[in-house]
C-alpha cells in the first residue's frame, strides 16, 4: 500500500495557508501537511491588532472583491470556504483624496490606478499633454515586452499625471515609484491591452472594459471582526500541523523528495517529505535555493524590497473629512505616503464615544533611513502632519501603535513576470515537487497571494500523481 503523502509548506503567510487549505482539499486522504512559519505568528502581513479596546488591521488592510476578468476574487472564494461569507463587510466611505500644495482635492474617478481613459477627468488634479498620446500605427507594447508604468505614462500623458496621481497610488500600494515599477506585474489588464491598442487612452478604456463592474458594487472587503479570524480558519480548515518558530534553513533533494533542516544549529531537525511549497520572500526563498537550484537563487533573490511603518492614532473626537483618506505625491515633501480614517471608512468600526482610529503609512522605497526613528517620533511626526494636510490641530491621541514592516513589499521591476515564468519552468523540469508561491512572483494583494498558494499546492498535486503513476 502507497504511503500518504508528506508535503511541507514553507511560510505561513496567507500564500502558504491558502496553499495548505489546496493540499487538504485536493489531495488524497491521509496527505500530511506541514506549515512551517519561522516567526511566532502565522498570516504574514495579515495582522489583526487591538488599539483603544477594539480590533484593528496593522497590516493589510482589506481585499478585493472581484478578479480581473470581473468574477470572484480568490480571496472571496477562500473566505466562502471557510464560512466567513456573513463577515464580509464593505467602506461605507469610498471617496478618497489627494494632498496637493496644502489642499486634499478628490481623487478623480474612472482612473485605471490613477492612468486616465479620459483626460478631461484629472484636471482637477493634474495637467496631462494630450497631444502627446498619438496613434502611430502600432500597439504600445511589443508581444514579450515590458516597461516601467511611469515610462509609459510620462511618455504618453506627461509629468504631472504619473507625479500627482498614479505614482502616490502606486506607492500606496508598492512603497515604490511608477518609474520602477513593472507594468506588467503591478497592472496586468493595461498591459494586455496595451498589446493591443495604438493610444493610452485606447488601451485604460479597453483595460476596463474587459473587467466590467456592476455599477454600486463594492471593490473592496474586509471581515468584521478583523482579517486575523481568516488566518485563524485557514489554519483550521488546513488541517495542517502548524510549526511556529520553526525556520527552515536549508532544502536538499533526495532520491524520493526532499529534506528539510529545521531549527537552530546545534539542535537542527531533519525532516523527510515528498514535496515543498517555498511560500516565503524572496531572499530567504533564494537562500534555500542556493543548494537545489543555485542557477535560479540570484534570479529569485534579485529581487528587492520597501521598508514601511504604520502607524494608528486613536484621537477623541477629531475632525475629519467624510473622506476614507488620503494619498501623498512624494513631490509634497512629507513623511506620510498615504492615511486610512478608519473609522469613517469602515463603519462597522464606528464608534458611539466619536473617538476614531486614523492610520498612516510611512516609507518609500529607497528612503529606508526615514525610518530609523523612535516609535514616538513616528507618531509625532505623523501626528504633525496630519493636522497640517486637513488644517486644523488634531486632539491628543489617547493610545498608539507603530507596526514597521521591514523588507514587506516587492519592488517588481520591467521583466519581473518573465524572469519569474522562467524559474517556475525550470522547476518544473529539474524540481518539479519543489513550487514558488506568494508575493515575492505573483504580485501583492490578499486575492493574488491567494490565488498563488492554491495554483502552487495544484502543481504539487499534478507532480505527485505523475510521479505516483
Amino acid at each position: 500500500m502507497a504511503q500518504p503523502w508528506r508535503v511541507a509548506v514553507v511560510g505561513g503567510g496567507i500564500a502558504g495557508l491558502a496553499a495548505a487549505v489546496q493540499l487538504r482539499d485536493r489531495a488524497p486522504d491521509g496527505t500530511e501537511i506541514t506549515v512551517y512559519e519561522q516567526s511566532g505568528a502565522l498570516g504574514g502581513k495579515l495582522r489583526t491588532g487591538e488599539l483603544a479596546g477594539q480590533p484593528v488591521e496593522f497590516g493589510a488592510e482589506s481585499f478585493l472583491m472581484r478578479d480581473p476578468a470581473g468574477g470572484e476574487s480568490a480571496a472571496v472564494a477562500l473566505v466562502r470556504r471557510l464560512g466567513l461569507t456573513d463577515r464580509i463587510v464593505h467602506p461605507t466611505v469610498g471617496r478618497a483624496a489627494l494632498a496637493l500644495a496644502g489642499q486634499l482635492r478628490p481623487i478623480p474617478g474612472g482612473t485605471l490606478v490613477g492612468v486616465p481613459g479620459d483626460l478631461a477627468t484629472v484636471t482637477t488634479v493634474a495637467r496631462p499633454d494630450a497631444a502627446a498620446d498619438r496613434d502611430e500605427g502600432r500597439p504600445l507594447l511589443g508581444p514579450d515586452a515590458d516597461v516601467s508604468v511611469g515610462a509609459l505614462v510620462r511618455s504618453r500623458f506627461g509629468d504631472e499625471v504619473v507625479d500627482r496621481l498614479v505614482d502616490p497610488m502606486l506607492g500606496g500600494v508598492y512603497a515604490g515609484r511608477a518609474d520602477d515599477l513593472s507594468l506588467v506585474t503591478t497592472m496586468p489588464a493595461l498591459a494586455r491591452a496595451a498589446r493591443v491598442e495604438h493610444t493610452l487612452v485606447g488601451a485604460v478604456r479597453a483595460a476596463q472594459a474587459a473587467a466590467p463592474r456592476a455599477p454600486g458594487a463594492p471593490v473592496f472587503g474586509t471581515l468584521a471582526g478583523g482579517l486575523g479570524t481568516l488566518v485563524e480558519a485557514a489554519a483550521r480548515a488546513s488541517g495542517a500541523t502548524l510549526r511556529r518558530n520553526a525556520a527552515v534553513r536549508e532544502l536538499h533533494p533526495t532520491p524520493d523528495g526532499w529534506r528539510l533542516t529545521v531549527g537552530p544549529t546545534r539542535d537542527a531537525e531533519q525532516v523527510e517529505v515528498d514535496a515543498v511549497v517555498l511560500a516565503v520572500p524572496a531572499r530567504p526563498a533564494a537562500r534555500l535555493l542556493a543548494g537545489p537550484a543555485p542557477e535560479l537563487a540570484d534570479t529569485v533573490g534579485g529581487l528587492d524590497y520597501a521598508s514601511v511603518a504604520l502607524v494608528t492614532l486613536a484621537l477623541p473626537e477629531p475632525e475629519l473629512p467624510e473622506l476614507s483618506g488620503f494619498l501623498v505625491p512624494s513631490t509634497e515633501g512629507l513623511l506620510i505616503k498615504a492615511s486610512t480614517f478608519f473609522t469613517t471608512k469602515w463603519g462597522h468600526l464606528r464608534r458611539p464615544d466619536g473617538l476614531a482610529l486614523v492610520r498612516a503609512s510611512v516609507g518609500r522605497y529607497g528612503e529606508e533611513t526615514l525610518l530609523q526613528r523612535t516609535d514616538e517620533d513616528l507618531a509625532a511626526t505623523v501626528h504633525r502632519e496630519l493636522s497640517a494636510v486637513l488644517g486644523v490641530p488634531l486632539p491628543a491621541p489617547v493610545d498608539g501603535h507603530v507596526q514597521r514592516w521591514g523588507g514587506a513589499l516587492p519592488q517588481y521591476t520591467p521583466g519581473h513576470a518573465g524572469r519569474v515564468a522562467a524559474a517556475r519552468a525550470a522547476l518544473r523540469v529539474g524540481h518539479p515537487t519543489l513550487a514558488l508561491a506568494g508575493a515575492a512572483y505573483d504580485g501583492v494583494g490578499i486575492p493574488v497571494c491567494v490565488r498563488s498558494g492554491a495554483t502552487a499546492a495544484d502543481e504539487i498535486i499534478t507532480a505527485l500523481e505523475g510521479s505516483a503513476r
